[in-house]
């Protein structure tokens, strides 16, 4: 059924490859090791003669297998790898197919953890620019003779600047530069970057897909948009077969295999199940962060509000036409700076954590937390106020959510 909704394809994703036994449910595989009958299949495994054969769990198992099925029909891909953490993904991406002299140009609006990623590819030779992503001239104007790589998140965390995407990947194609996307506040529930030309597509699996808190995992999707014979980063060895699938291959041996950022499939199993649910979860946070956006715009303790559905977002018009929801991701700042953390501590729901995408809310002062690390000089850079407070929001009802922060304001 090819036009089939996004959770029937989900819940429906197993069966469509088999199960063991008639199994509903595809069962978790913990085996580390992989036998053959025959010692020239196990010779065809590591030659990459035998397809869909498993050898050592380090590179995947039968059940990290589904789930990378499950992610690359979500993305509408042609192939997915999943990884230990979201920051594994990236840092597979990055460190197998840049090399030392070349170029990447990024979003100044970036993760905590990856704009700390981009200090280490600096001093490994790679050279990097961080630009306005909202703004595709100066990602133009960042592009030299050397540069291979684009990145940007579809929604910035935590100020939730939406990057111009169909012009940088426009832009990205007309160059021959590889466009990757990371697609974790949005996910492919909202919105899939392979329509706007990303070649690659990564994610925190921890986060929306999953949903629960309860596993970490991370994943890079090939959307087959990029043309891997123009990029002169492949090995050899990888040049091989559908060359849609070289830069999944090099990922997969230099970022997974010889790096180590393993799945386990017991994770791997709770992300899946996780997943199921997924449409419904970012339909319900999504309206409730709307309601929740409005409510705080409209209180005079609140100075700011941001969330890309709201008409006030400076990139709402084109929120509104890439994202079919506003995703559960908001910050805002009160009028009072000093008088943040005694709010936070009078919030009775929401969870006074770190991490996203959790079935509770969870609430963050940003700038003494996830960026103090960065400096003042990159929180100026990327926007983020010293007072600004971050929300992940949850399941519960958007009610009881509003009467809680209610409460808190007054």
């Amino acid at each position: 059924m090819a036009s089939e909704g996004i959770s029937t394809g989900i819940v429906h994703s197993d069966r469509r490859f088999g199960i063991e036994h008639g199994g509903v449910h595809k069962p978790i595989h913990t085996s580390v090791q992989y036998a053959f009958d025959k010692v020239e299949d196990l010779i065809g495994v590591f030659q990459g003669t035998t397809k869909g054969g498993f050898s050592y769990a380090r590179q995947g198992t039968p059940t990290t297998a589904a789930l990378e099925a499950q992610i690359t029909r979500l993305e509408r891909g042609v192939g997915s790898i999943c990884f230990a953490t979201g920051m594994g993904a990236i840092s597979a991406v990055f460190f197998t197919l840049l090399r030392a002299g070349d170029h990447l140009v990024a979003s100044q609006f970036v993760f905590g953890n990856t704009n700390s990623l981009f200090g280490t590819l600096r001093d490994f030779g790679i050279e990097i620019t961080t630009v306005d992503a909202t703004n595709a001239s100066q990602v133009a104007a960042a592009i030299r003779p050397n540069t291979r790589m684009v990145f940007v998140e579809t929604v910035a965390n935590p100020g939730t600047q939406v990057a111009d995407m169909p012009a940088i990947g426009q832009l990205c194609a007309e160059r021959g530069v590889l466009f990757v996307v990371d697609n974790t506040i949005t996910s492919p529930a909202l919105f899939r970057p392979v329509d706007v030309g990303a070649g690659l597509v990564v994610q925190s699996l921890t986060k929306t897909i999953s949903g629960h808190g309860h596993a970490l995992g991370g994943a890079v999707t090939d959307t087959g948009r990029f043309d891997w014979q123009n990029h002169p980063n492949i090995f050899a060895a990888y040049r091989k077969g559908d060359p849609r699938q070289w830069g999944l291959a090099q990922v997969r041996k230099k970022g997974l295999r010889d790096m180590g950022a393993t799945l386990s499939s017991e994770h791997a199993h709770q992300i899946s199940v996780g997943a199921e649910t997924l449409a419904l979860r970012v339909a319900h946070t999504s309206a409730t962060a709307l309601a929740l956006a409005r409510y705080l715009e409209s209180h005079p303790s609140v100075v700011s509000v941001r969330y890309p559905m709201l008409e006030s977002h400076p990139q709402h018009a084109l929120a509104k036409q890439l994202f079919s929801a506003g995703s559960w991701l908001l910050s805002f700042e009160l009028a009072d700076t000093a008088a943040c953390l005694a709010f936070i501590n009078r919030l009775q729901l929401a969870v006074k954590a770190t991490g996203l995408g959790d079935t509770r809310t969870l609430v963050i002062p940003v700038a003494p937390t996830i960026f103090w690390e960065a400096g003042a000089q990159v929180r100026a850079a990327m926007g983020i106020a010293d007072g600004l407070i971050r929300l992940s929001v949850g399941l519960e009802d958007s009610a009881d959510l509003l009467a809680d922060f209610d409460q808190a304001l007054r």
